[in-house]
């Protein structure tokens, strides 16, 4: 069973030791750099602070290894010191992103096929459509361009066919490839390519990692051993997004080599996952054989975090049991609701209910009615996530209906 610590009593001259934790945050499908996390921490943990009565500073990092910052939090009268360090991917996900219109159109095609043929769509509607629509929407927005693109273009050649030549009506693919550019100028603010192109990258490979990524997350399970040798009070591993499936699967193979014995405690923290955009494809056998064996280990601590309020997200479904490959001995995920229409107020809430995308990064944002999940406590507070949640029970409302039709295992 993963070593449970209460707060250390060892006396120095300044006063009680301060708590030591060691963050690895894993992003999702994200090209930014890491310094837009580092950034969000630093403004979201003012506010949170601010308004919850603690304080948190940040400062630069100082040793080598992945990218980020050093936090200190007093937090009602306890002292934490917190190394939150970013495993980055974002190569990997800018390699993956077409810079051709016609490329990113065959990606469409490709991903559109995975998901209906493969019946996973369908049944993946039957968990959240919130989530679904976010996917149908790079699909149908684009779909829009294209024949609206199409729409202006037949009328340019119908035009000139009139005045000219009927053969000249060839003319109206002129225009097509110049709006097309248009749309993709402007995507920043509708996100289409973005979404596509995340979407894609999991299709691809029919819910494989691809080797490159495969690769990427042997080297972030080595950096994580190496803190678990290391002299702190918690290990937290953070996944977001796309990088909670991730997490899954890297610490399933870091559990597997066996741990350093005395290790700190190990904890994941989960939050907006969208693993059954994953683990309900046909080729997923990697990822359904991590949430098999992590859902049962004592090594471990593993809390999901998410909010129905999140339509980017597979809210409240505990990903293990919805993927169909809960063994009898499951202990984990514990699956919570952020509860965004409880710990936002009603007037921040009505400013964030149709941003769709700013809602799928609350979790790392403060909440102006915190409940009992602060982001910041969790990585900048004195106790472990195991303590934190040690009395807690799952959320009411979590989902448990094995509906994948995928459900062997690798």
């Amino acid at each position: 069973m993963a070593r449970i610590e209460t707060m250390k009593t060892e006396i120095t001259a300044q006063g009680k030791k301060p708590f030591r934790r060691r963050v690895f945050y894993i992003p999702g499908y994200d090209p930014i750099h890491p310094r837009r996390y580092r950034e969000l921490y630093r403004r979201e943990a003012t506010e949170q602070a601010a308004i919850s009565g603690y304080a948190i500073t940040l400062q630069p990092k100082t040793t080598k290894g992945p990218y980020g910052w050093r936090v200190h939090g007093s937090i009602h009268g306890q002292q934490a010191q917190a190394e939150v360090e970013v495993l980055v991917w974002s190569d990997i996900v800018r390699g993956s992103m077409s810079n051709s219109i016609p490329a990113t159109y065959a990606q469409l095609v490709r991903t559109a096929w995975a998901y209906i043929a493969s019946g996973a769509l369908f049944r993946l509607m039957q968990l959240r459509k919130g989530p679904v629509i976010a996917a149908l929407y790079p699909i149908v927005f684009l779909l829009g361009q294209l024949a609206l693109a199409g729409a202006i273009g037949w009328g340019v050649g119908q035009l000139v066919a009139a005045f000219t030549h009927p053969v000249l009506i060839v003319s109206g693919l002129i225009p097509i490839p110049f709006i097309l550019r248009w749309f993709k100028a402007h995507d920043n603010k509708v996100f289409a390519y973005y979404l596509m192109h995340d979407y894609a990258f999991s299709a691809r490979w029919n819910g494989a990692n691809p080797p490159a990524l495969e690769a990427r997350m042997a080297e972030f399970a080595a950096i994580i051993r190496a803190a678990l040798e290391g002299d702190c009070d918690e290990v937290l591993v953070v996944g977001h997004s796309s990088g909670a499936h991730l997490g899954v699967s890297i610490l399933a193979d870091l559990i597997r080599t066996g741990l350093p014995a005395g290790h700190p405690p190990l904890a994941f923290l989960s939050l907006g996952q969208v693993v059954p955009m994953v683990s309900f494809l046909p080729g997923a056998q990697r990822l359904r054989g991590d949430l098999v064996y992590l859902c049962t280990r004592d090594e471990i601590t593993w809390v999901d975090v998410s909010a129905p309020g999140d339509g980017c997200a597979f809210a409240l479904c505990d990903p293990v049991a919805v993927s169909g490959v809960a063994p009898p001995g499951q202990r984990w995920p514990l699956v919570l609701s952020a509860a965004f229409t409880q710990t936002l107020s009603t007037e921040r809430w009505k400013q964030l209910r149709w941003r769709f995308f700013r809602l799928h990064f609350q979790y790392l944002c403060a909440f102006d009615r915190p409940g009992d999940y602060d982001y910041f406590k969790i990585t900048a507070g004195p106790l472990t996530l195991a303590q934190r949640y040690a009395n807690r029970a799952p959320s009411k409302s979590r989902i448990l209906t094995p509906v994948n039709r995928y459900t062997d295992t690798a």
